[in-house]
Formats: C-alpha cells, sequence, structure tokens
C-alpha cells in the first residue's frame, strides 16, 4: 500500500504556525484592512471571482501572468512587513543582518556559477547592491529610533523577492527549494493577512462554496489542474512540492506531491476561525482530524492511480479538509447546545414580586 507522511505534516505544522501567528498579529493586520469583515455577499463573490480567475487563466499571456502574481506577492510582503516594520532596535538589526547575509550569499552563489551565464554578472551585481542597501537602510532607521512604520526597512522582502525569482527561477535552487520556502512564507501571510476577514458565519458560507467550486474544477471540467500546471510551470509559488515520506518511485523518477497555497489559506482559516470560536484545543483537534482526512485521500489517490499505471491524478483538497473540519467543530456546537439547554433547565424560577 502506497501512502504519504509528509504532505499532512507539513499541512499541519503550516497551518499550526499560522493559527498562532496570526492570532498575535491580528491586531496590526486588521488596522491594514481598516478593520472590515467579509459579508455574505462579499463571501460569495469572493468566490465567484476565484472561479472567473481559474477559468480565463489559460487564455492570459504568460508574461501578464507572471506580472500579476509577482505584483500581488510583492504587495502582500509589502504590507505584512510594513505592519511590523516598528520594531525596536535590536529586532530591527537582526532582520536586516539577515537580508545583508542571505544577498551576500545569493551574490556569491551567482559569482560562482549558479546564476544563468547570461545573467551572472548582473545578478551579482545586483545583490551586491541589495547588501549595501539592507545596511544603509539599517544605518537609517538606527538614527531614527521612534516606533512607527518605515517603508524602507517594508520594502527589503519584496525586493529581495523579485531579485531571487529573477536570477535563480531557471535554476535547481529555485525549483524546489526557493520555491518550497516561499510557498510557505506565502501561505502563513495569506492565512495571516486575510483571516481577520472573516466571522464564523461567513468562514461557513465560503467552505461550502469554495469546496463544491473546488470539485468542480478538479473532478468535472480540469480547469483547476490546467490553470495550475501553467502557472507553476512560470515558476511562480503558487504551490509547494515534495517527495512522498516513504519514497515512492515511478517511471519519472521519485514522485512528488504538489499541494496550492489555497488550500493551506482554506485549512488556516477554518482553524483559525476555530480557535476564536471555541479555543486552542478545539483548533488543534480540528486541525488533526483535517490532515488525518487528507492523508487518507492521500491514500485512495495514489493507490487507485499507481496500481492502474497512471500518473497521480489531482484531488480537491477543500474536500477532505472540509470532511476533517466539520465532525469536530459539529460536536462542539452541539455539546454547547446541550450545555446551554441544561442550564436552562436547571436555573430556578424568577420570583415574581406583587
Amino acid at each position: 500500500m502506497y501512502f504519504d507522511v509528509l504532505m499532512p505534516a507539513i499541512l499541519f505544522f503550516v497551518t499550526l504556525t499560522a493559527m498562532f501567528l496570526g492570532r498575535k498579529a491580528e491586531s496590526k493586520l486588521k488596522a491594514t484592512v481598516e478593520q472590515r469583515e467579509f459579508k455574505t455577499r462579499d463571501t460569495i463573490i469572493m468566490v465567484a471571482i476565484i472561479a472567473v480567475a481559474v477559468s480565463i487563466v489559460m487564455f492570459v499571456p504568460s508574461m501578464a501572468i507572471m506580472a500579476l502574481f509577482l505584483f500581488s506577492y510583492s504587495s502582500l510582503l509589502f504590507m505584512v512587513s510594513y505592519a511590523f516594520s516598528d520594531m525596536k532596535t535590536k529586532r530591527m538589526t537582526l532582520y536586516t543582518v539577515g537580508f545583508i547575509l542571505t544577498s551576500i550569499i545569493a551574490g556569491a552563489a551567482g559569482f560562482f556559477g549558479l546564476i544563468p551565464a547570461d545573467l551572472r554578472v548582473f545578478g551579482t551585481l545586483s545583490f551586491a547592491c541589495f547588501a549595501t542597501l539592507s545596511f544603509l537602510a539599517l544605518i537609517y532607521a538606527k538614527t531614527n529610533p521612534a516606533a512607527k512604520p518605515k517603508w524602507y526597512v517594508a520594502a527589503l522582502s519584496p525586493i529581495l523577492f523579485l531579485l531571487l525569482f529573477a536570477f535563480f527561477s531557471g535554476t535547481f535552487i529555485w525549483f524546489p527549494y526557493l520555491l518550497d520556502v516561499y510557498g510557505i512564507i506565502f501561505a502563513l501571510l495569506i492565512v495571516m493577512y486575510m483571516n481577520s476577514l472573516f466571522t464564523w458565519k461567513t468562514v461557513f458560507i465560503f467552505a461550502a462554496f469554495i469546496t463544491a467550486l473546488d470539485i468542480v474544477l478538479v473532478w468535472l471540467t480540469g480547469t483547476m489542474v490546467q490553470a495550475a500546471e501553467q502557472i507553476s510551470g512560470l515558476g511562480l509559488p503558487v504551490l509547494v512540492a515534495f517527495p512522498t515520506i516513504p519514497t515512492i518511485s515511478s517511471a519519472q523518477g521519485i514522485l512528488m506531491m504538489r499541494l496550492g497555497l489555497g488550500d493551506f489559506f482554506f485549512a488556516g482559516v477554518l482553524s483559525s476561525q476555530t480557535m476564536k470560536r471555541f479555543g486552542k484545543r478545539t483548533a488543534i483537534a480540528s486541525l488533526v482530524t483535517i490532515c488525518i482526512s487528507f492523508g487518507l485521500f492521500e491514500i485512495i489517490l495514489l493507490n487507485k492511480s499507481l496500481a492502474a499505471a497512471l500518473p497521480v491524478q489531482a484531488l480537491p483538497a477543500t474536500l477532505p479538509i472540509l470532511l476533517g473540519w466539520l465532525p469536530i467543530v459539529a460536536v462542539k456546537m452541539l455539546s454547547g447546545r446541550d450545555q446551554k439547554s441544561k442550564v436552562e433547565t436547571q436555573s430556578p424560577p424568577t420570583e415574581q414580586k406583587n
């Protein structure tokens, strides 16, 4: 029997991290969206936009897709970085030094031939300039230690992302290593940034509509699969890819399992809203059942495909995520109603004064 424990484990730890980071960062990130929350109409519109975007992406030129995604990712990095750029001097130093060291390593890698030959000189100089820029940002931040957001510090993260993508996206360093790193980073940021927009009511509406849409686009039309292949073929971090554990080999080599950032977002929103509603223990329990459900669906998918000597087919991951989440939430909601009814029946009747 074929099975995989790595991807369910990654889903668990990434979602768990997003839950707790989002809980600490919610007040700052909610200010960036002006304390807004999705209503029923907004949730339905968002799902409709996703459906349209997935359906037409195959007809959009590759360069336009790349420009749109790079702009979106860079904007997300900037907004989240800006919200936390009012850090103290010690944290600011560690933060900027991290960018300096990363740019030095990337520049050295390019100098020693890991960047394509036609981009080697320009890439090495670009990372050297970025290291200098990061150092200047650190010096300027120390001269202005006031606890307020600093745009020049927030700009470092999107600049580094764009540089790494520009010079390493065609190398083995990008896929799967940097692709997975940025895929996980963006999965965390999307959950942290978007979760505050949902309420307990709208999360149920979103879960129902997005799961139905995912089933249609993956199993009925196949549009989601085609769109994912086209976008991931551009090297954009729209998914993470990891080999199975235990390793499964096929005619094409070691089997790699892929999971889209939208599925991390879905699991993260469900778990985060559960923690808001019922607390940490229930949220973790629901996340455990989500990952178990996802792992069971993976087992069915792997054995059905490999037994028939077919490439591993796509799975609408929202379905096992939803099926894993619902039982825990349903039990908790029913037990809460039972306790409430017991309290109401056991409470003594109030005396009326004449």
